[in-house]
């Protein structure tokens, strides 16, 4: 059965209704076009609240240069949109919302609520009375022969016929939100270079012995050092049942995740002291031990928590060896240099981002898909991935705005002048 024709005054959609999505939409109700704002789920934003939970980290403080180069090799695709929508912009547009922002101890950007849902409330009253449309529970399922847009909503099939589209379907992680990455399927069938999805600012899995995984799963390592390659990077991360998590983590994950995923395993360094110098940690850990038991006086000497020193246990150490045996040179080394096996990527419906998505030579210069004329794409359905600390929302935010004012072009151009 054909779907049902409906009508409006809309004549651009955006599919999706994150913040790429409603940053397009505001963009282009700004330039008086009717837009109407697609989602297949329920309320609008649930990713975007989901990572407002901990305190909503909207961008980064850092100077602009510095900042672009966190998105390395898609830095130069996305220079021009974030230039264009800079931290320093994307702080004001929050203020002019009523919420205004401050910058943690870190650098990163938050609102003074902390909050994402009364940022989010404010801009969706904003975006109503621009005139822009929600129409939620409608799932975008691709074109049908005419060339117009089907849903699945509520009400059955539906088809719209609109001028021009924003796609900003979201990557594929936490797939429960609504980013579930199944538009890939349907640009890939229209001949669109789609780079694998596969998870960012993810934990990975590690073989731990059961003692260790029964007694610190969920336990923090604070103010740890990791090491990857020539890579480091400071912070804190959690034990899992089944591996490893947290901020430090995820700053190392693309490499990590590239190392696994071509060789099978990779092996992290954890420096459970990172301040404490060398000589000096030689010398505490050769004074005697008396009467204590091994792991208090190494929670003494070296100031290491319980699960530190369990990370210790679990390191390997040449057979038939035990911790207890080794020289305090060594033992301070093995403390500053834990290594630790990775096995295995944490899965994409538990990142809290994604890497692939549509390539950037797919694009033009408005991020109109090129084999798809009048169809644009933002957010993380592009090629490009980024550590936490606010790069994620603000690439999505700075994408959105770049194809609403692509699509504005397009309109403009695409219109006869009287």
């Amino acid at each position: 059965m054909p779907a049902a024709m409906t009508t409006s005054n809309t004549q651009i959609a955006v599919i999706g209704a994150g913040p790429a999505g409603l940053m397009a939409a505001e963009v282009l109700a700004q330039g008086g076009v009717g837009v109407t704002v697609y989602d297949a789920m329920p309320s609008a934003g649930r990713k975007f609240l989901m990572a407002g939970r901990g305190g909503l980290n909207l961008t980064h403080s850092e100077a602009l240069p510095v900042f672009l180069a966190r998105y390395r090799a898609a830095m130069p695709k996305l220079a021009a949109a974030i230039e264009a929508f800079p931290p320093d912009r994307l702080r004001q547009w929050s203020e002019e919302l009523g919420q205004p922002t401050f910058i943690g101890s870190s650098g990163r950007v938050f609102p003074r609520a902390f909050k994402a849902s009364p940022l989010l409330r404010a801009w969706l009253r904003r975006l109503d009375s621009m005139g822009v449309q929600l129409k939620l529970r409608h799932r975008w399922t691709g074109w049908d022969e005419q060339g117009r847009l089907v849903f699945d909503s509520p009400d059955g099939q539906r088809a719209t016929e609109v001028r021009a589209t924003v796609l900003a379907l979201g990557g594929a992680s936490w797939p429960r939100l609504g980013s579930d990455g199944g538009w890939a399927e349907t640009l890939g069938s229209k001949g669109v270079a789609i780079s694998p999805l596969r998870p960012a600012n993810c934990g990975f899995a590690v073989a731990w012995s059961g003692i260790f995984r029964d007694r610190f799963e969920g336990q923090p390592l604070k103010g740890i050092e990791l090491t990857f390659g020539p890579h480091r990077a400071r912070g804190e991360a959690i034990v899992t049942r089944t591996g490893i998590e947290g901020g430090a983590i995820y700053a190392l994950s693309a490499d990590l995740r590239e190392a696994i995923l071509s060789s099978g395993q990779a092996t992290l360094h954890i420096a459970l002291r990172p301040d404490l110098a060398t000589n000096e940690l030689v010398a505490r850990l050769s004074a005697p031990k008396g009467k204590q038991s091994f792991s208090n006086w190494l929670r003494k000497a070296a100031h290491l928590s319980p699960v530190g020193i369990g990370l210790l246990q679990e390191a390997a150490v040449a057979p038939g060896a035990s911790l207890s045996s080794l020289p305090a040179e060594k033992l301070a080394g093995l403390i500053n240099a834990v290594p630790v096996r990775l096995n295995g990527v944490a899965p994409i419906a538990r990142a809290i981002s994604t890497a692939g998505g549509i390539a950037f030579d797919e694009l033009d210069a408005d991020f109109m898909i090129r084999r798809l004329p009048g169809v644009f794409a933002a957010g993380e359905m592009l090629d490009w991935e980024a550590p936490t600390g606010g790069y994620l929302l603000q690439a999505s935010f700075a994408t959105g705005a770049a194809a609403g004012r692509g699509a504005l072009n397009w309109l403009n151009e695409a219109t006869p002048s009287n």
